[in-house]
């Protein structure tokens, strides 16, 4: 039970890893290069179509990665738990 909880908890913190430096570092870029706020793509500018039109999508891959995998280590354990009790 261990490796599961060992695993999942891996796997969290890389979820959440790659949310704050993509999403968490944001606000940052912006701060740091100021001059990326005037760039306009269309009637946008980056920081409202960065916000609002590709958070989302993101945050829904992240989502979709983090289920995938997690019921993949529930699989894996489930397997292993089946095995053992097969060779006793």
């Amino acid at each position: 039970m261990s490796s599961l909880l060992r695993e999942q908890l891996r796997l969290a913190v890389a979820v959440l890893a790659a949310l704050g430096a993509t999403l968490g570092l944001l606000p940052l870029v912006f701060f740091l290069a100021p001059d990326l706020a005037g760039v306009h793509l269309g009637p946008l500018s980056l920081p409202w179509l960065l916000l609002s039109f590709l958070t989302y999508p993101w945050l829904v891959l992240l989502g979709w990665v983090y289920v995938r995998r997690s019921e993949a280590n529930e699989r894996d354990f489930a397997e292993l738990l089946t095995t053992a009790s097969e060779d006793s």
